[in-house]
């Protein structure tokens, strides 16, 4: 048998060996070849994962990852490919980074200003501003809730 087990290569990028199937399964990585039922890897699939994990780490979505891999021609040089993707992430953080500028100082006001006694009475005041400014647009929503 040649080849990497599936267990050496989550070891080696330390990853779960499960990430490395469902990355096989939305087609991420290729099928690996199989020697008794085993997956057995390529070493070049380290660095295929290395890439993953470094644009995980940078913010990147799967279907960002599968662009990088799959949204150029075969013969476009993986620095184009990045700096394409990082000038839409970029563009993406500036737009985040302003969202937050405007949530901190909203916040700041309402720990400095805020006089509500309840909640009935802050929700009036909220509605009551809402009403008066009707072409206001919402705050962004750049917390992720569970």
């Amino acid at each position: 048998m040649s080849g990497l087990t599936i267990s050496h290569v989550a070891k080696q990028v330390r990853i779960r060996p499960s990430a490395i199937r469902y990355y096989e399964q939305i087609g991420l990585l290729p099928a690996p070849a199989r020697f008794s039922g085993q997956r057995r890897y390529d070493s070049t699939v380290l660095y295929r994962l290395a890439i993953i994990q470094r644009a995980r780490q940078l913010g990147f979505s799967l279907s960002e990852i599968r662009h990088l891999f799959f949204g150029f021609r075969d013969v476009t040089r993986a620095s184009v490919r990045w700096r394409e993707l990082s000038k839409r992430k970029l563009a993406e953080l500036d737009q985040l980074m302003d969202g937050i500028k405007e949530v901190r100082g909203v916040l700041v006001r309402l720990k400095t200003k805020c006089r509500c006694d309840t909640l009935d009475q802050c929700g009036k005041r909220v509605f009551e501003n809402m009403q008066k400014n009707p072409s206001a647009r919402p705050l962004p929503a750049i917390l992720k809730h569970p």
